[in-house]
């Protein structure tokens, strides 16, 4: 499905990472891999750090920090947010709602407009698509996009092909009316029939968590993990992106009569290194249009890599300059969806520490 939106800018984005860092290296012991293939695979991969949540620190928390971060700092002010879009897979709890948590924990108003979107990697340009929608209300001006995951939870720590890669964040992006905004095109695109692709089998009404659940078995690769654990079929997973992001990217330009050369950056979801790379070569767009180094820096965090990616690739460029941007998710569901947009001015770009 194409989209188009106008009148609509980005005005800011913060990224927010967990203080704690844990290397490659230190985990090595937890696979049932010999550590030359390790190695190897570190290399090939991307992996070096990945950045995680102490326990008990919830979605929530890291969003809280953030706002307060910019309220203290004078880039956003309580009573201006008219609505909270949360895209997460990993709640603070069951019920109720993310947003409403937050709500209740910053004392925002009462007419403030929550909703909560289980999405994941493909979570970032779907939380934007409903911050444009949502702005077509009279009432609704200015919208705070959260993209928060602490996927460490819920992945073995003897899962050699997930582990390395997994790593906790949160981002803000604020979004709000421009009357001199240009045209915003988008692509959305799901396939459920794929959905045990990347999975988390246990924990929901289908098989619920109790002691057999979280038993450990050995798949055929040597990865440990029980049911209430996230599966990855990384082939499948690889095959997916290839096949279709190249195509989606291309419907994308087209749709927007406009072509590669004119696009200044390619900011995708960070799976890894090598992913992104093929996804490159792929649309034979130069790797410096397509930055790929937030997985081996700060891990996949999920719909957060996005923000953390603009955030830390583009922080200046950002905040001083305009560029047209294309932004791609794509994941878990299956779910690939983008975005192309022009981008720039933004009142601030910035990458934060949770402590």
């Amino acid at each position: 499905m194409n989209l188009k939106f106008k009148n609509k800018k980005i005005s800011g984005i913060l990224s927010i990472l967990p203080e704690k860092e844990i290397r490659f290296e230190d985990e090595l012991d937890s696979y049932n891999f010999s550590r030359s293939q390790s190695m190897k695979l570190k290399l090939i991969m991307g992996y070096d750090k990945r950045r995680v949540v102490l326990e008990g620190t919830t979605p929530s928390d890291l969003c809280v920090f953030g706002l307060n971060y910019l309220f203290d700092n004078g880039h956003l002010a309580k009573d201006d947010i008219d609505a909270l879009v949360m895209i997460n897979q990993v709640p603070d709890h069951f019920m109720p709602a993310t947003t409403q948590v937050i709500q209740g924990k910053l004392g925002l108003k009462h007419d403030l407009y929550c909703v909560d979107i289980p999405q994941a990697c493909a979570g970032y340009p779907m939380g934007l698509n409903q911050a444009f929608m949502l702005l077509e209300q009279e009432e609704i001006n200015k919208v705070v996009v959260l993209n928060a995951e602490l996927l460490s939870l819920k992945v073995s720590p003897s899962d050699r092909g997930s582990r390395p890669l997994t790593g906790d964040a949160a981002a803000i992006t604020i979004v709000e009316n421009d009357p001199e905004g240009g045209p915003i095109y988008g692509t959305v695109n799901f396939d459920g029939s794929r959905a045990d692709t990347l999975i988390i089998p246990a924990g929901g009404a289908k098989i619920p968590s109790n002691e057999k659940t979280a038993e450990m078995t050995t798949d055929r690769n040597g990865n440990s993990r029980a049911l209430n654990h996230m599966v990855m079929k990384g082939d499948a997973v690889f095959n997916f992106v290839l096949n279709e992001v190249p195509e989606m990217i291309e419907t994308l330009l087209t749709y927007a009569g406009s072509t590669k050369e004119e696009v200044d950056y390619f900011m995708c979801h960070q799976p890894n290194r090598f992913v992104l790379k093929k996804l490159a070569d792929k649309l034979k767009v130069p790797y410096e249009k397509m930055p790929y180094n937030i997985v081996e820096l700060f891990g996949n965090s999920c719909s957060p890599t996005l923000a953390v990616n603009l955030t830390h690739n583009l922080s200046e460029k950002l905040v001083n300059d305009s560029l047209l941007v294309c932004l791609a998710g794509f994941g878990a569901g299956l779910s690939w969806t983008s975005l192309l947009m022009k981008m720039g001015n933004l009142d601030f770009c910035e990458t934060i520490n949770y402590n």
